[in-house]
């Protein structure tokens, strides 16, 4: 397997960057617009200064006009306080987005993934490429962050034509005759000697840094294993979670192995380690060192002319300065383009999560509002399987649901029930067939007017650590009556009564100490009285009673009845004992609806489905 990459084509790189800023600038225009102009204040103003110090470093060194002197002292000091305010209000603005730079890349893949079809938002790709763009980020800094490096280019172009504005004249500037051997600074050849070995020197300092900076593209892939392996066991430790595990099993010898031993990416003895020791090291020298060379030629040159008589002492402080400039301007631009091409390989990865296709159709059909909740919902002849997969999940399903009545679907593991529920709420399309709500495919109605008919308790569910009440409601203004209401209902008014803050109560502990601790099954009634709070008229709850006590499954299927009301209900579970109350039973095998009706007429078919699984929890009661 090759754990390394290469570096994209100049042109593609540069159009990948150029995606990137764009995508940037959509999201938030005043972040980048911000930071333009602040780049381009910082790379002219200084040559303002330059030349106003050349002008009185030659006046005081020629005729040395006092009013003259003054005035041009005075325009210094009003252009410097000038330039120090807008840079101040400059920057004020800039840092004002700059601090949101995370929140905007994280809000990007937030909103895409958001906007993705939920068939790719559960596929393992997605959230592979997700980790990815994660670890590059924190491991290198590279990605949607690492962009911002076209201020870099920006700037050191603006640099670059200030500098050659203000040395056009070092090489124009003719030696006097009367200097001797020095009038050869005066020779075509001379001149474009000293540029050609500017230039080359110039070129030659980020190129080699580059060079060192590939290093970082050729092994990512390898940075990346790294990465995830120090994420997880470098926290193993301190993941509350995981804290029993790792105690018992003495799982901490694991997290030795991936964190400090010698021999990883990271360690001593790492790749990493041996490519700065190496290579990478003897690069970043190099380039170090090719440019204090570069200093040392602009310095000499100047001297010569200057000693020679081409132009005064001020002149020297002028071309000095602004020749560096020029430097710095060739320098950065090389160096800002080939990060901008070593960062291209991994925003690659970023695009091709943004470009991950949507495409189930939306409809624009609106669902008709009834007070009586009458939606009747049919599956005809439907099938399904995931994409990428030959094998069918589901096969051939047809049920026609009963409006306000009780459906119970049971089955084994794999039988294929939580994805009849995740068709039924149009997470998936499926495969073949169609299905109805009131006679008309539910592809053509709006796709969040349908996803508005279900409230579902799904048995992976998740709480947010935020206040009880935002919790159950689902925003932040929601009614009290109706949330403290629903969560009686859920059997959670007890523990609701002894919270001293009542609905504010943190759940958690992730923002604030004073945050509580759930347990397994009182977040189960949470979650409960949230799909009672939405009131939505279907209602399909999966395993939602798997992790409470006896007392308190209970109270639930005591109050069933209650709870639902005039619903239309999907009850999914693997106890048995728990689908007597439903009006009818639904049982899956292998994809397939193999038997359909009540308990009892089940349970008189000795040689079905469903007598086989009641038989097999009824005997640890009845031995």
């Amino acid at each position: 397997m090759n754990n390394t990459r290469k570096l994209l084509p100049w042109r593609e790189a540069m159009k990948v960057n150029w995606r990137a800023i764009k995508m940037l600038y959509q999201y938030n225009p005043q972040m980048i617009l911000s930071r333009l102009l602040f780049v381009a204040w910082e790379a002219f103003t200084p040559y303002i200064g330059i030349y106003l110090s050349a002008l009185i470093v030659e006046e005081l060194a020629g005729s040395g006009d006092a009013e003259r002197l003054i005035r041009l002292v005075w325009i210094t000091l009003i252009s410097s306080a000038v330039i120090v305010l807008v840079r101040a209000l400059l920057t004020k603005w800039r840092d004002v987005y700059n601090y949101s730079v995370h929140l905007c890349v994280e809000g990007i893949l937030a909103k895409k993934m958001l906007d993705m079809d939920f068939v790719s938002t559960d596929d393992p790709r997605t959230h592979e490429l997700l980790a990815r763009i994660s670890h590059n980020a924190t491991g290198g800094g590279w990605g949607l962050n690492r962009v911002f490096q076209y201020e870099e280019l920006i700037g050191a172009l603006l640099k670059l034509c200030g500098g050659i504005t203000l040395t056009v004249t070092l090489f124009t500037s003719r030696v006097p005759d009367t200097a001797g051997n020095l009038s050869i600074l005066n020779h075509p050849l001379m001149i474009l000697l000293v540029i050609g070995m500017m230039l080359f020197i110039t070129y030659i300092a980020p190129v080699l840094s580059n060079k060192a900076g590939n290093y970082s593209v050729k092994y990512a892939a390898q940075q990346d294993v790294a990465n995830r392996h120090f994420t997880h066991y470098g926290y193993l430790g301190g993941k509350r979670e995981f804290a029993a595990d790792v105690r018992i099993y003495r799982q901490y010898a694991l997290s030795e192995k991936y964190c400090t031993g010698k021999n990883n990416f990271f360690s001593s003895q790492g790749v990493l380690a041996k490519l700065n020791r190496g290579p990478v090291g003897l690069l970043k020298a190099a380039s170090a060192g090719v440019s204090v060379l570069f200093t040392g030629i602009v310095y000499g040159f100047v001297c010569m002319k200057a000693y020679a008589g081409a132009f005064g002492i001020g002149a020297v402080t002028q071309y000095a300065a602004s020749i560096v400039k020029v430097s710095e301007g060739v320098s950065g631009l090389i160096s800002a383009a080939g990060d901008m091409r070593n960062n291209a390989i991994f925003l690659e990865v970023i695009f091709e999560y943004m470009d991950i296709p949507n495409s189930m159709y939306q409809g624009s059909l609106t669902v008709e509002k009834r007070r009586d909740r009458e939606y009747e919902v049919e599956f005809k002849n439907v099938s399904f399987r995931y994409p990428g997969s030959e094998n069918f999940v589901l096969k051939h399903v047809n049920m026609k649901f009963k409006i306000g009545s009780k459906l119970a679907v049971v089955g084994m593991n794999g039988s294929g029930k939580t994805t009849f529920i995740k068709l039924l709420c149009r997470l998936y399309d499926p495969t073949e067939g169609e299905i109805l709500l009131n006679g008309i495919d539910i592809r053509k109605y709006n796709y969040l007017d349908y996803m508005n008919i279900f409230s579902v308790v799904f048995q992976d569910f998740c709480l947010l650590p935020l206040k009880l009440g935002e919790n159950v409601g689902g925003k932040i203004e929601y009614d009290r009556e109706l949330v403290t209401e629903c969560l009686k209902k859920a059997g959670y008014g007890e523990r609701l009564a002894n919270m001293s803050e009542g609905l504010e109560t943190y759940l958690y502990k992730d923002y604030t100490w004073e945050g509580t601790d759930v347990s397994g099954g009182e977040a189960q009634k949470i979650a409960l009285a949230r799909t009672l709070y939405k009131d939505a008229p279907f209602m399909i709850l999966d395993e939602p009673t798997a992790a409470l006590d006896p007392i308190a499954e209970a109270e639930v299927y005591s109050k069933f009845n209650e709870i639902v009301g005039d619903k239309t209900a999907i009850y999914i579970s693997h106890r048995l004992s728990s689908c007597k109350f439903c009006d009818e039973i639904a049982v899956f095998h292998e994809g397939a609806v193999v038997q359909m009706g009540t308990h009892s007429q089940l349970l008189a078919d000795e040689k079905g489905k469903y007598y086989e699984l009641w038989n097999a929890q009824a005997q640890y009661y009845t031995a």
